[in-house]
């Protein structure tokens, strides 16, 4: 395959992330970067060493020889540049969350025409346990899916000594807190084992800020949440439940769970990816059995075959979106936008 040309935009640790993959990638040319940053750009030239660093987005969408950018910035910006790149032709990757709101994804799915474009929140699908459970659910191991849960709870810590990222508890800057943190990640998770099936109608949910004894494991003015919990009604009377929360004053758990009329997956989650998937099976006459469909001791295939990037690329020359795609991922955002609105408001939320 063809090297795709590519410039990474956003320097900051999840830049680095892409840079990295980049420059150790056959199928990708490090054309160039941009931070706004002078200090994130001299340490960029030295580690990675791209052909070019710009100091400005717009420098970097002009460059004629690169085909396909990364946005790893804020999210209150992306939608801006997204749409900046799609105007000169490049592909996009969108760090997650794609964006502020459901409009915005709208806009871009508009603009992207041919091109490709998707985003990153698919990173915990390439792991091999995810593509057991995928094949599993779609040979129809599970019969028809009832209930789909997420519970994923971390207990607060030590108070940190060290500050705390501004940007990521900040509404203005992220549009939200853990639900677009890790929120997207867990639906993204759930909706695309499931084989993208489930089609949301109804959202009922409840969102809290840090608790007052953990304020200060928070950077000052944060305003966004740190716990939710949602319940989603999908067609045909599938249940999404979803539940994330940090600086928790509960003790560490996690729970997920695929339920169907045959029977369940439990995933031994971890917030890389499961360690362990166990099936409950069924028959008349005995209930309930129990019995291991994967863990992490199975090396016959990696646990971590490519990542966004990666895939990203490929689908460049493969002519093709990447597995999470701007249709899916509007998805993922209209559930975010009604979860929102609905802790707001106190009552359910239809998405339409």
């Amino acid at each position: 395959m063809e090297p795709v040309k590519l410039g990474v935009i956003g320097c900051g640790v999840i830049g680095s992330s892409h840079l990295r993959t980049a420059v150790n990638s056959p199928f990708i040319d490090l054309v160039a970067a941009a931070d706004l940053i002078e200090g994130n750009r001299r340490r960029v030239a030295e580690q990675f060493q791209p052909k070019k660093v710009y100091s400005d987005s717009s420098e970097l969408l002009d460059d004629e020889e690169i085909e396909a950018v990364v946005l790893a910035f804020p999210t209150q910006y992306r939608t801006q540049v997204a749409l900046e790149a799609f105007s000169k032709g490049k592909h996009v990757l969108i760090e997650k969350p794609v964006a502020i709101n459901a409009n915005q994804v709208r806009e871009m799915i508009t603009a992207r025409g041919k091109l490709v474009a998707g985003c990153c929140s698919s990173r915990n699908r390439f792991y091999k346990s995810a593509q057991v459970a995928t094949e599993f659910i779609r040979k129809g191991g599970l019969g028809d899916l009832r209930v789909v849960r997420c519970r994923a709870i971390v207990a607060a810590g030590e108070q940190p000594t060290t500050p705390r990222p501004e940007w990521r508890l900040v509404k203005a800057l992220n549009g939200g807190g853990i639900l677009v943190n890790w929120g997207c990640y867990d639906l993204d998770y759930l909706l695309g084992i499931t084989g993208w099936m489930l089609k949301p109608e109804t959202v009922f949910a409840q969102t809290w800020t840090v608790p007052p004894s953990f304020a200060s494991h928070i950077a000052p003015k944060s305003d966004a949440e740190t716990y939710y919990l949602a319940t989603v009604r999908c067609q045909g009377g599938v249940i999404l439940s979803m539940e994330r929360g940090e600086f928790m004053t509960a003790q560490s758990e996690s729970d997920w769970q695929i339920i169907g009329s045959k029977g369940s997956l439990k995933l031994r989650m971890t917030d890389s990816n499961p360690q362990s998937i166990i099936h409950d099976d069924i028959t008349t006459e005995q209930g309930v059995v129990s019995k291991p469909l994967w863990d992490s001791t199975d090396t016959s295939i990696l646990t971590h075959i490519v990542d966004p990037l990666v895939d990203f690329v490929a689908a460049i020359r493969e002519q093709r979106q990447p597995l999470t795609s701007l249709e899916q991922s509007l998805v993922l955002q209209e559930i975010t936008d009604a979860i929102y609105k609905s802790a707001t408001q106190g009552v359910a939320v239809e998405i339409n």
